[in-house]
């Protein structure tokens, strides 16, 4: 009975962590280019077009950091394995 209990919280953990560096969190905005951007230049002038053009302000302020619709937002980025293919997903985290 103890092992299902420890079974079922590990998990339960894996799945909160997994979601977290995914970008399944609260408040954070994620966007999965079809394009793969190797210059960060290119990437964050990606970035900030899509946002912009789904009506948005954004601010570029250097570091990694934009400001949306006037809130903070950290810029990380992952490559993620998706049906055998690499996708790039591009994650804002806001900050606290």
């Amino acid at each position: 009975m103890v092992v299902y209990i420890i079974a079922f919280i590990i998990g339960i953990s894996f799945l909160f962590l997994f979601n977290r560096l995914m970008g399944y969190q609260k408040g954070s905005i994620t966007i999965d280019f079809e394009e793969r951007y190797y210059k960060q230049n290119e990437h964050l002038a990606a970035i900030k077009s899509k946002l912009e053009n789904e009506g948005r302000e954004v601010y570029y302020k250097g570091n990694s950091k934009f400001i949306v619709d006037g809130k903070n937002y950290n810029f990380i980025e992952r490559t993620v394995n998706m049906g055998g293919a690499p996708l790039q997903r591009t994650i804002l985290i806001p900050e606290k």
